[in-house]
């Protein structure tokens, strides 16, 4: 952290400027220093992120009625959360409310930042870290905004079904023009310091420790206020914003079909009507959010937000582990590498091909640039990223990674070479997404602390890591592994050591059945589009392709291997793709020619909702099977990986809750259907008879 911002939320706590001591005890303070500053921060007392409640709005009002009455030169508002200023509304508090409640809480909420809009003096947003959704709007109602460098702004209500509530759609649209404002509220993007500057966010961008004279030179009328452009002002007519809107839709129901994402069409069709007039657009907000906050959608995806949480709780164990050794330079490994690194853990890597490690430093870089990273930071991460074919790093490590190929034979090599060089009390971790803990634990140093941390491709996008526990793995090593998956910004689940685990035990009936289909002659532009209508972010045959043929024919094959029943039969045209050496993107063509970039399917043949069926039924039963059989502890966290790990379809709330709102007697009668027609494969679980 830097080190003014350290002294600035260590005297935030008593005094602010040297001068005032501070006003309010609760998630407020208010004082005014010596130069006739107002320092107004949030600082919430029951969490330590800060959002924005019914009780934070509350207690806002009654400062700012301070503040009307005696005015300071110039008002700051900021955060005294290392974490940023405010990372939106409080979801838990919204999920609760009714469409009256909502439009009462957000009426209230109006009023007050007109209020603070109005204020006589200069109002300044500070703003360090995320200001997002509501905490953003906060900042959206004052004169002026700087950053401090990092900094970054979005409102991603839209994830949530929603969109903006709190006069947000009114307001950036006024500061930065419409169409810039649109396109960030209806993808939910966050701006980063340099391009909310660039677009009109941000008035200065400044060090932390430049920020008071940056303060004073706003007090004393020096910096000029942002204004909306000639082209801004364009779309209050409007025939201009009714064409802007229909263009938007189209674009809009590319990547988020209205039916199922209802939001981005109600903020577009707000300001078609009333975006030339601030009064109707902002009762017209209020209504529309009110009213979304009661759909199924937006239901769900407040309950995927949830689950996110949930995760991130369960790995709330400290890890203790600083330094970390990872065993293999290839895909995975150099992108577990990278991204611990970049999270602020020593990694040293081994790979006996050096011209490996060198592009694991390439990937490094890239990884830091998709995550806005400074120079700086990048140089830090690439200084923590240390290539290292000797191995010295081994005797240092408190966890080893083994990141090397799906060979059983070839991990034993590993583990019996790891016993002589491993500290005693570190833990052994493999990355093996399709063999068995139970048949490696014969190789390992310590079986207690042997374990299993399956990342997902490419570690860096897809946030989900599953922890495997086999028999003798001690409590202690599962937590600590919880713990540094979310010291590292990833979301553990802990699973059991069974065929393919969780995730590939479900997924691979929906790859397989979406083969067997092409075998049946159904295109597989019609398949993968009929994933997508249903709301998957990739159809099956393009994932397989994503993923690997020769992954997908490996983890099918041990599945086969290793369950009583066979998930399904393995289609010949899978091992002839495998043995022609077309894996699918990574050598370029599998089942679809990636030369081009990812594929993208537009059949516009009717899909049937059979077809639908047939392929995510037999995902829904591998999911029932993982929960009888205990390879995961709850629903919630099932539907939570499935939705984290493989993009399950958010606005339906994960599988298994889409599972209840069909109903489980309609999915045994369906499944049943399906066994008399296509075979064995489709006989239900018992899970589906029994109440659950």
């Amino acid at each position: 952290m830097d080190g003014e911002l350290k002294d600035f939320l260590k005297a935030s706590k008593l005094e602010l400027g040297g001068a005032v001591a501070a006003l309010g005890d609760g998630h407020w303070r208010y004082g005014v220093d010596d130069d006739k500053i107002g320092w107004l921060v949030l600082d919430r007392t029951d969490a330590s992120v800060n959002t924005i409640s019914d009780t934070v709005l509350r207690e806002l009002e009654r400062h700012i009625e301070q503040i009307e009455a005696d005015p300071p030169r110039a008002l700051v508002m900021r955060s005294a959360k290392s974490a940023g200023f405010a990372a939106g509304a409080d979801i838990r508090a919204l999920a609760t409310m009714d469409a009256d409640e909502t439009e009462k809480l957000l009426k209230e909420g109006h009023a007050l930042l007109h209020r603070l809009e109005g204020l006589s003096c200069p109002t300044i947003a500070a703003i360090h870290g995320a200001a997002l959704g509501a905490g953003f709007e906060l900042a959206l109602a004052c004169d002026y905004r700087i950053a401090i460098t990092g900094a970054s702004f979005g409102l991603p209500e839209v994830r949530l079904g929603l969109h903006p509530g709190l006069a947000g759609t009114v307001r950036l649209p006024e500061l930065i023009g419409p169409l810039a404002a649109m396109e960030m509220m209806l993808t939910g993007k966050t701006a980063h310091t340099k391009r909310a500057k660039e677009i009109g966010i941000v008035d200065l961008i400044v060090e932390e420790r430049h920020l008071r004279p940056a303060v004073l030179a706003i007090a004393h009328g020096k910096v000029a206020k942002h204004n909306r452009g000639v082209m801004a002002k364009a779309f209050d007519l409007s025939a201009a914003r009714s064409l802007a809107a229909e263009r938007m839709r189209r674009e809009t129901q590319k990547k988020a079909p209205k039916e199922h994402y209802p939001a981005p069409y109600a903020l577009i069709d707000n300001w078609a009507q009333h975006g030339n007039d601030r009064d109707l657009m902002q009762e017209a907000e209020i209504t529309s959010f009110a009213k979304l906050l009661q759909t199924d959608t937006s239901k769900n995806l407040i309950r995927a937000f949830m689950l996110r949480q949930t995760l991130k709780q369960g790995g709330q164990a400290a890890d203790k582990i600083a330094n970390v050794h990872v065993i293999g330079a290839g895909i995975m490994g150099a992108e577990i590498a990278a991204w611990a690194a970049m999270q602020g853990k020593q990694v040293s890597v081994t790979d006996p091909d050096e011209a490996a490690l060198g592009q694991m430093i390439k990937q490094a870089t890239r990884i830091c640039k998709d995550a806005h990273k400074d120079s700086l930071a990048t140089r830090d991460t690439l200084d923590r990223l240390m290539p290292d074919p000797q191995g010295y790093g081994l005797r240092h490590a408190d966890l080893v990674i083994e990141a090397g190929p799906e060979n059983p034979e070839t991990k034993a090599s590993i583990f019996a070479d790891l016993a002589k060089q491993m500290r005693a009390g570190a833990i052994l971790a493999t990355n093996t997404s399709s063999l068995q803990l139970a048949g490696l634990t014969d190789h390992v140093p310590d079986k207690a602390r042997f374990a299993g941390l399956h990342f997902f491709n490419p570690v860096s996008k897809v946030p989900l890591v599953e922890v495997v526990s086999h028999k003798g793995t001690s409590a202690d090593t599962r937590d600590r592994l919880m713990g540094f998956c979310t010291a590292i910004d990833r979301l553990p689940v802990a699973v059991a050591d069974a065929p393919g685990f969780l995730v590939n035990r479900a997924l691979m009936p929906y790859l397989l059945e979406a083969l067997l289909l092409m075998d049946e002659g159904i295109s597989k532009t019609q398949i993968d589009r009929a994933a997508l209508d249903f709301g998957m972010p990739m159809g099956p045959v393009t994932l397989a392709d994503q993923v690997g043929l020769d992954i997908c024919l490996d983890v099918a094959e041990s599945l086969n291997k290793s369950l009583d029943t066979p998930i399904a039969e393995i289609p010949s045209m899978l091992r002839e793709k495998v043995e022609a050496g077309d894996l699918g993107r990574k050598t370029g063509r599998g089942f679809y020619d990636w030369s081009d970039g990812t594929p993208k399917p537009d059949s516009e043949d009717k899909i049937s909702f059979n077809l639908t069926d047939r392929l995510i039924l037999p995902m829904l039963n591998a999911c029932a099977y993982c929960l009888r059989e205990g390879v995961v502890g709850s629903v919630d966290e099932l539907d939570a990986a499935m939705i984290f790990a493989t993009g399950f379809a958010p606005f339906r709330g994960g599988p298994m809750h889409y599972a209840q709102a069909r109903g489980h007697d309609a999915l045994h009668a369906c499944l049943k259907e399906f066994e008399k027609s296509h075979g064995a494969r489709f006989a239900p679980d018992p899970y589906w008879s029994k109440d659950a």
